[in-house]
Formats: C-alpha cells, structure tokens, sequence
C-alpha cells in the first residue's frame, strides 16, 4: 500500500496539471511579463537587415483562443531580436499582390477557415464583400494564386498550427506547404522528438524534443510526398484515441521546405498558449522566422 498511494497521488496530480494546461486564458500583462523574459535576447543568426512580416490573424472558421497570444509572442520576439517588425492583418486586402509585395514574409496565425469548403479567401471575400457566390468562387482563387506567387517568387511563408488548412482542398496551396490537414484526436501530452538532433533549426531543443499537450495532427494530400526538410515528429504508438489507422509509426508535425525561390516553414505546436512557456519552442519559432526570412541558411531538401 505504500506504494500503490504515491502512485496513486501521482496519477491524480498529472491529471490536474493536465487539465490546468488546457484552460484558456486572457493576454495578461503578468502573462507577458513571463513570456518576455522566456524569450531570446537576439537573433542566433545575426548581420541581418531588419525585415518586414505581415502576421494575418483572421479566423473564420475554428478560432484557436491562442491567436492573439502568438500576435504578442511575435511582438515580444520583433522587439527583443530587433531583427523584424510585425505588422497584424484580418481582411481580404492583405493578399492583393501590391500588399503581399511590401512584405518580406507571412505568418498565417492559426487562421482556420469554415468547412468543408475550407477556403479561407472565399469566406473573408463573404464577409469584407457584398459579391455574389458565382463572384466570390471566379474571385477568390486569384488571392490563393498571389499567396502561391508571392512565395514562388522570394517570399517566406511562417504557418502556425491550424493555419495548414487555409486552402485545405487545394492541391496546389498543400503542395506548395507540404500537406493538408486531416484530422487530430482528442489533445494530449506529446513528446515530439527532432528527426535530426543537430540540424540548426531543431538545435533549441538540445536533443530532447518538446513535451506538452496539443492536439496531434495528422496530415494528407501532398504530405505523403515528402517533399520537404522534417524537424520534429511523434510517435503514433505513444498516442491515445486514435479514429484511423495511422498511415506510419510516425508523423512529422514540423518542416521546411523551398517553393520555387521561396521558403516554408510549418510548425503544429501552437494551440494552447501554455506551450509557448516553453523557450525552447519560443527559440525554434525565431529560428524558423529566420529561415523563411533567408537570413538562416540550413539543409532544407526534401525527405
């Protein structure tokens, strides 16, 4: 008995701190105080001008309740590195060519659009415009195809978490970021692992990955083509409440990858903002900011 009501106790306190980790909660000024001193002082990768990122934070379908805490982690990390400046979008105007042009690049901030259509341009063009359907479904792939172009031709493309699934059903937007989303379980602690331990872009981690609860995603379309660089993975076999059979032993939840002269970074960690408490996963976001900026040059061909 002496040991099965430690055990117990232990199961118990795991639970609780579970359940504290999936509550949501304001941008407090003591949140931001903790997040400003977790965060890096400087940019690892130094000598560079300071560039321009447009954070497009609109949501239309799912709102993750951590979007306007990315917005202040960004802000927190432009202010401390002094290497970029942020500037925050919602509407439909940030993707006209002209706008896109003024950028150096974006980071799609968990901005999930509605399903099934799951066509992000479609519904900001419904609710910043009065066109017609039949307008809206001529219009809108115009602003997916500056997005693509923007990227083919030099612009980075940063995406957090459920941003995947901006153009879910396009072949080209999932091949241009490397897959679209299918589908998660139910959130849980997750023990991401770097795929290689001394690739500089995993290098905050220090070869211990990242353990915190999110939501596992699972990928399709252009995913199962491995045509990009991975960084951290999970292990099916460590998941619970799996809806279907996994396709692998393990999924990649973050990568690079180049789209024409272009850069991609994807990162699935970015649901519950207790994860950003992490400054191992505050100095991989700089890092991969810096590698779709090109300020960070690393072994980005594909799988």
């Amino acid at each position: 008995m002496r040991i099965i009501f430690p055990c117990i106790l232990l199961y118990f306190f795991v639970l609780h701190v579970s359940a504290q980790n999936l509550d949501s909660f304001d941008v407090t000024e003591e949140w931001l105080k903790k997040i400003e001193s977790l965060a890096p002082d400087s940019l690892r990768f130094n000598n560079v001008s300071k560039k321009r990122i447009l954070v497009f934070s609109k949501a239309t379908g799912f709102e993750h309740w951590i979007i306007p805490h990315n917005i202040e982690m960004l802000k927190i990390l432009a202010q401390k590195t002094k290497g970029f400046e942020i500037n925050v979008g919602y509407d439909i105007g940030n993707f006209t060519k002209e706008n896109l042009e003024t950028y150096d690049a974006i980071i799609l901030n968990n901005s999930n659009p509605q399903g099934p259509e799951r066509d992000l341009f479609a519904d900001l063009l419904k609710q910043n415009t009065s066109m017609s359907v039949q307008k809206i479904n001529k219009v809108a792939p115009q602003y997916e195809r500056n997005l693509i172009e923007y990227v083919a031709n030099g612009g980075g493309l940063m995406i957090l978490h459920g941003a995947i699934s901006v153009q879910n059903n396009s072949a080209e937007f999932s091949a241009m970021v490397g897959g679209s989303f299918d589908y998660h379980p139910k959130q849980q602690t997750i023990h991401l692992k770097e795929v290689d331990v001394y690739h500089p872009l995993v290098s905050a981690f220090n070869g211990q990955g990242l353990t915190h609860i999110d939501e596992p995603y699972f990928f399709k379309q252009a995913y199962f083509e491995y045509n990009f660089r991975p960084l951290l993975y999970m292990s099916t076999r460590e998941l619970d409440d799996l809806t279907k059979e996994p396709h692998d032993d393990l999924i990649y939840v973050a990568w690079i990858k180049r789209h024409g002269e272009g850069r991609v970074f994807y990162t699935a960690p970015s649901h519950n903002a207790q994860s950003l408490e992490n400054p191992e996963l505050l100095q991989f976001f700089l890092d991969g900011i810096q590698y779709v900026l090109g300020d960070l040059e690393c072994d980005d061909t594909p799988l």
